[in-house]
């Protein structure tokens, strides 16, 4: 299979009205929704002119158990129940594919996308079928993989580079936090300064899609590795830090470093292998977060789109 035998399946309102009612008529009357999704991996729903305030009927059916964006590294801001922009990083950038929450020991098994405001160009979601993912990848380095991963964090208190734990966790309880860490076995201390560092438990590189047992390359080693850092100050900070104390690194279970060259063929070939899903303001997209890893595309003007996930 190559990477062009895969693209996400389109609903356009072919005999439906072409608005947010009649996109939520024809949810309701599709009680298999979960099983296309899971046939199909991702969906766009297009043409139906959904306005923002008009999408928790519409997330209601598509998102029955809406999560919080707890444990998540990029930087976002909270615009309603469980929904947030997508990450904001600068449009010059491209974000690349990964699952969402991979590292952590809970992760969404849905996400939705939504377009508020479409770019003036580019800024399409690409998407990647996980097993096409995997199966590009080089021998050597699935097989360096094959033991699993270990993320580093440091989640500062307030003041300092990345995320703070606050704002990771969504909360100001570190009990609360440290349950949450707790459940995960992951390995974590508070740093005098009030950092938060976090050592994950072991992590797998691949694993089954629960319902039709495809293996997928499901990880987030590339966004983790200084080698795959874009932004010229993080990848000077890399040069004169160790990876325990940046903002977030990771290497292979056994503490081993992941060679640059093989986090640089990870990223590559997955964008590589992904179909660029181009938005159109009120488009909607559904995803399984297990099936198909997603980034970004650089984009010029304007561009909001939100996202919610489900468990």
């Amino acid at each position: 299979m190559t990477a062009s035998a895969w693209k996400p399946l389109e609903i356009r309102p072919e005999g439906i009205a072409p608005s947010a009612q009649g996109l939520v008529e024809y949810l309701r009357d599709r009680t298999d929704f979960a099983d296309v999704l899971t046939r199909e991996k991702a969906v766009v729903f297009r043409g139906f002119h959904v306005a923002e305030q008009e999408l928790e009927a519409v997330m209601d059916l598509l998102l029955p158990n809406r999560l919080s964006y707890l444990h998540g590294t990029s930087p976002r801001t909270k615009v309603g129940a469980n929904v947030y922009t997508s990450t904001e990083y600068p449009p010059e950038e491209t974000i690349s594919m990964h699952n969402e929450l991979s590292y952590s020991h809970e992760w969404p098994s849905r996400l939705f996308f939504y377009c508020a405001t479409a770019p003036a160009t580019g800024g399409a979601t690409p998407v990647v079928d996980g097993g096409l993912w995997l199966d590009s990848l080089d021998p050597e380095v699935r097989e360096a993989y094959a033991g699993g991963l270990r993320y580093i964090q440091n989640l500062h208190d307030g003041l300092g580079l990345g995320r703070s734990w606050k704002e990771a966790f969504e909360t100001e309880d570190r009990e609360a936090v440290e349950s949450f860490l707790d459940a995960g076995q992951a390995d974590w201390k508070w740093l005098p300064d009030g950092t938060l560092r976090i050592i994950s438990q072991v992590q797998p590189a691949t694993i089954k899609h629960p319902v039709t047992g495809t293996e997928v390359w499901f990880n987030q080693s590339d966004q983790f590795h200084p080698a795959a850092l874009g932004d010229e100050v993080a990848a000077e900070l890399a040069q004169i830090m160790p990876p325990e104390e940046l903002p977030q690194s990771v290497s292979f279970a056994d503490g081993s470093p992941i060679p640059d060259e093989y986090v640089l063929q990870v990223r590559d070939r997955g964008l590589a292998a992904a179909v660029n899903v181009d938005w159109y303001e009120g488009d909607l997209m559904v995803i399984d977060n297990v099936a198909v890893g997603h980034g970004r595309r650089p984009f010029t003007g304007d561009r909001r789109v939100l996202v919610a996930m489900s468990g």
